[in-house]
């Protein structure tokens, strides 16, 4: 039990950032979905989003060293994230108050595809560990 707490810790420090990232800059780097800005800017933002998914899952397992710890930090973070989510968005005229209301449209989109990458990069690392192992 003790382990999935600590992962579930990652989730909240995993969603946390990317919630302070959004809260800070989120007007800047977020576009009406339709215009020409949001497919270029999405496409960014999930590429630095899985770049750090991508560092931040090798360096939860110099810490965490048990066996598929990679997909258990994927399948953690996401829950733990969608839910701490479900109260951001639930409530995001107070967490994002720069943001109009297509911008959370736009920020919605990306979150949906980060949790994607959320089980697909840990998938991918752990498979990774096992073939180095074998």
């Amino acid at each position: 039990m003790k382990n999935y707490l600590y992962t579930a810790l990652w989730g909240v420090i995993v969603w946390f950032f990317a919630t302070i990232f959004f809260v800070l800059i989120g007007e800047r780097v977020l576009y009406s979905p339709g215009t020409s800005g949001f497919t270029i800017s999405i496409v960014f933002l999930l590429i630095g989003t899985g770049i750090l998914l991508s560092g931040v899952t090798y360096v939860c397992l110099i810490f965490d060293k048990s066996e598929n710890a990679a997909l258990k930090f994927g399948l953690i973070g996401t829950i733990v994230g969608l839910t701490l989510d479900t109260f951001s968005i639930s409530n995001h005229h107070v967490i994002f108050p720069k943001l109009d209301d297509s911008q959370v449209i736009a920020f919605t989109a990306w979150m949906t595809f980060a949790y994607a990458l959320f089980l697909i990069i840990p998938t991918i690392i752990n498979e990774r560990k096992k073939r180095q192992s074998n």
